[in-house]
Formats: structure tokens, sequence, C-alpha cells
């Protein structure tokens, strides 16, 4: 796979570009652009409210001077614990707009988890919702945080639903304590401040922090820049027939903490006048219910969306006939996912098929993407415009002939700055070959044939994906070592129809006498609060001792196979 030698391109959108175009353009200065152009568009829709771009603008630029009020500028870290709501969104522009930066990270993440994002990113203010509190304040005691600012979730609701939610569930939500350095964002935006100029930031610098476990399987803080958002912004807009058209409305219900919500379904609509439909939670009903109402032209999703709306009861009454694209990611699409949602969208007058991507978070997120009407099975498509890929042999810069299986590498403008504070370990990520591009090596085992499609086979690290969401076993273990009742344990990922994959911890006792179902719910109590609820292992299996390999190590691999041949013995009955 010389330099020169793209055979992909035949394959790419036609007229696009090999190499994109820089732009200089803060990710602010985009939006404001687009407020310019179309004020009255609707920018976004929180769950029946609208929002014009010309309010858009006017809310970010009021929180860009609330934030500047409490001394937030240039280089600054805010942490952003939201969901997909849209004081994110004020939130995400008004910092970029500042000068600061953007740290996005799981909302339901526990205690331990925000504490470690802190401590990577150095933030010194955050933006929570006052439902979370409990779980962020423990975080912030002897952390580098000197502003916690939080909201309410009802804030921007259409009234009645507003009043239902208080009712519901607002009233259980407890106030949060009044403490040096906590403040309400409703009192903080009150007040009528001048507006404040907007900070000639570097467009190559650090903007936006996404959290991975990085090739390397640890975790790690991913730096991008607002050129990473712009270049994919780019790249991807030349997938859909005439690009986003203003007014262009996106199913947004992927989230903001991670590269495939923030940049495709938020930053790449909003900088080019189209209209995300925020979704706060997944839930195949409100989903339903909002592809109903509003038929989008773009839906994104996860293979669980997709599977859940394939079943569900009304996705019959869904009009197909507005969409210019459906796009799968955040983990691999299975065939028959695929094949189920084509009918659905074909039954619906939809003239497109779901089409799958790859990408990882030291991409900002896409970086392949299947051309339409080229399935291939096993294929996670060609890459984007402006993005190159090569296998290579693991662990060295050597591409390999056509076919055979290596280490896929990327190289763009999408490449990311680095790991926060890991040299080491961005120097390992980020090569440099002997045709003098950077490329990042993505730790996944693929191939590519003639055509330059890539195929994807295995992860060369060990992260699994439930309902798209990255789980790294070796975090599970060592969380899961440290009860008393666990020896041994090795974590992996199982087969399940509805999430694509679920966690199952083998655990080794310490106590040979305590293995049985009450140790076992133990164990997994005690882990509630320590873990995600994507990376809390489903069930525990205890074993007298752990299968290794010729060298010692844990033979995690033949658990795999183990827990897969289980799964589809149970299925055939």
């Amino acid at each position: 796979m010389g330099d020169g030698l793209i055979p992909w391109r035949a394959f790419q959108p036609e007229g696009s570009p090999e190499e994109l175009v820089f732009d200089e353009r803060s990710l602010y200065d985009a939006v404001r652009q687009v407020a310019e152009r179309h004020p009255e568009l609707p920018a976004y829709d929180f769950l029946g409210t609208t929002s014009t771009y010309r309010s858009f603008l006017a809310d970010i630029d009021r929180t860009a001077a609330a934030f500047a009020s409490l001394g937030i500028g240039a280089g600054d870290v805010m942490t952003i614990c939201l969901p997909n709501c849209p004081q994110a969104l004020f939130a995400f522009y008004a910092l970029n707009k500042v000068g600061a930066v953007a740290s996005m990270i799981h909302p339901l993440s526990v205690s331990e988890e925000i504490r470690t994002f802190l401590d990577i990113s150095k933030s010194t203010s955050l933006l929570t919702l006052d439902a979370f509190w409990p779980r962020v304040a423990p975080a912030l005691e002897g952390s580098t945080v000197r502003t916690a600012l939080h909201c309410r979730i009802q804030e921007h609701m259409p009234p009645l639903l507003r009043t239902v939610f208080v009712i519901a569930k607002g009233r259980k939500i407890k106030p949060v304590p009044r403490a040096d350095g906590v403040r309400s964002w409703d009192d903080l935006m009150k007040p009528s401040r001048p507006d404040v100029e907007a900070y000639r930031r570097d467009v190559r610098g650090l903007a936006v922090i996404l959290y991975s476990g990085g090739t390397t399987g640890t975790p790690k803080g991913i730096m991008l820049s607002d050129w990473n958002f712009n270049a994919l912004t780019q790249a991807l807009n030349w997938q859909l027939p005439g690009g986003v058209a203003p007014g262009d409305k996106v199913l947004a219900i992927l989230p903001l903490f991670h590269g495939f919500g923030l940049g495709v379904t938020a930053n790449l609509f909003l900088t080019k006048g189209g209209c995300c439909l925020l979704v706060p939670k997944f839930s195949a009903d409100d989903v339903v219910k909002v592809l109903l109402k509003k038929a989008p032209q773009i839906i994104a999703g996860v293979p669980t969306l997709f599977e859940a709306l394939s079943v569900h009861p009304k996705i019959g009454k869904v009009d197909f006939s507005p969409l210019k694209g459906c796009f799968g990611g955040g983990d691999k699409v299975p065939e028959t996912v695929k094949r189920r949602f084509d009918d659905v969208l074909a039954a619906g007058g939809g003239t497109v098929e779901l089409v799958e991507g790859y990408g990882l978070t030291e991409t900002v997120t896409a970086c392949t993407l299947l051309p339409a009407g080229h399935y291939r099975r096993d294929s996670i498509g060609v890459p984007l415009p402006g993005i190159r890929a090569k296998v290579v042999e693991p662990d060295t810069t050597e591409a390999l002939p056509v076919g055979e299986e290596g280490e896929l590498c990327i190289t763009g403008p999408t490449n990311m700055l680095g790991y926060m504070g890991r040299p080491d370990e961005t120097a390992q990520a980020i090569r440099r070959h002997d045709d003098g591009r950077d490329w990042v090596h993505t730790g996944d085992l693929c191939s590519m044939d003639a055509d330059g499609f890539i195929f994807f086979k295995m992860r060369l690290k060990r992260m699994v994906k439930v309902s798209g969401i990255a789980v790294y076993p070796p975090q599970v273990e060592e969380t899961l070592r440290q009860h008393d009742l666990v020896r041994d344990v090795c974590v992996v990922g199982v087969p399940d129809p509805y999430k694509m994959t679920v966690v199952r911890a083998y655990v080794v006792p310490a106590d040979p006498q305590r293995s049985d179902d009450d140790a076992a719910a133990a164990i997994r109590d005690w882990a509630a609060d320590k873990l995600n609820r994507w990376s809390l292992p489903r069930d525990i299996v205890f074993r007298d001792e752990l299968p290794l390999t010729r060298v010692g190590k844990v033979a995690y691999a033949e658990l795999e196979r183990e827990a897969a041949d289980e799964v589809e013995q149970a299925a055939a009955g």
C-alpha cells in the first residue's frame, strides 16, 4: 500500500477530494456563521421545544459571557457531565468561544470514574445535572475543580412535559447543597452581561477532550482540535447526496460524550444549518415517536438501536421516504441486523440502506464507511475522503500485501493530537512511517482487498462493546480483584441478541466454600458502586482455576469461545 496507491478512490463519492482543505474557523465561528445565514431555521428540537439558530447563538453567547464572569478562559478545562440536552450544546460552543477546552464525559459515570476524568483533564470547572450531584460531589473533593455548576434537565422542556417530569421525577431530586464554588446554572444565567469577544484560538490546538481506552486498553484523555472536527465535517458531508442541506434533521440519540454523537449528529449538522433532534435517554418508544413526528433526513446509531426499532410494534407506521442516509457504528453491525432494518426501511418507503462505518476516538469517530450499494460481508468499508488506511505487520510500520491480516493504521486530518499527559503512549499510538505521514495504529486486526475495502477481524486490544459503549475487561478485572471473595478473575464479552455483547466475569473464589449465588450477588452489589452499568458483569461464573496460555497468561479467548458456545447451544434448545 504505497503512498500513491489509493485503490478505494473508485468507491468514494464522486467529486470528493483526496486531501481536505484546511478550515481555519473555530467551532464557535462555524456555528455563528450558520446563525447569521439562517437565523430562523431550527437548530435543535429537545423533546418538542425548538430553538432557531438566532436563539441558539444568543444562548451560546449568554453562556460564554457567564463563563467569562467566572474567570473561565483560554486554556481552562471544563468537564461536561450531561446527557443530550440544550445546556450541553450551549456550554460546548461557549467554551470554544472563550478559548477554553470541553472535556466530555459519560453522564452516568460513577464517582471514581468522574474523579479519574477530572484528574486526567485537570479540569478547573464542571457542569452537570442536579440529579447527578450525589455521584459528582464525592469526585470533587480534593480535585482541581474550583467551580461546579448544576442545571436542570426540565429547564428546556415544553411546559406540559416539564410539569409531568416534575411530578413524576423532579420532586425526588434533592436540592444541591449550597457551598463555596457551587453555582446554579439558572442563577448564573439570570444577570444580563455584555457580550464577550471570541477568543482568537489556534484551531490546530486543543479544543476537546474525549475518553477511550486508547489503542492499549488503558484509560486516556484523547486531545482533539477544532481542525479535527472541521475535517470530519468535510469528510462526512460528502457521504450524503448534496451534503447536509439547511433544515435537514438528524436523530441525535448518540451521546455527546462520544465522538460519533458529538462529531456526527451534533457538530456536523450545527455547522451546516441542520437541526438536531435531541434525545437525552435511549428508549425505543421515544425514538419511534420522534421518527413519526419529526421525519428526520438522517438516522445514525449503534446496532442496538436498529435491532430495537426493527421489532417495535409501531415501526411500520414510520414514513422513511425523507431519509437521505442511515448509518450504523460504535460496534460491528451484524448482517442480520442490517438485513432486517433494510427491510424496515424499504417497507416504510425508504430509498436508502443501513450502511456501516468504523472509527475510533483517536480519529474523532468514523474514518471508514461502506459505500451505499456496495455491501461486502464483514467489511467496514473504505476510507472517507481525505483519510487513508493501510494494514501493517503488528508492532511494525511495514505494510502488508493485499488480503493479508495485520494491524489497521489510519492517517489524515482527523488524527488526534495525542493522549493527554501520556507522551509514551502517544508515541506508541501515532507513528511516523516511511511515507512521512503520521499514522494512528488502531490495535485492530484487519485485512484489505484489492479494491481498498477493509475487513475487520478482531481487536488486538481487549475491548468489548455493550450497546455500543466500550468496556475494557482489564479495568473491570482490576476492580473485581479488590473484593475479598475474589482471588482471580477474567472478564469477557458474551454474545447477546439485544445488546450484541454483555459482560461476564469468570471468578476463582478466595474461599472455595463461597462460590454460590449469594457470593455472586455480593460481588455484583459491591461492584455496582464502582463500575458503570455497561461494565458491570451481568453474571458471575465461579471456576476452580482459569485457563492459561503456554506462556502462563490467562487464556481469555478460550473463555470467550466457551461462553459463545454456551449461548449458541442454549439458542439451539
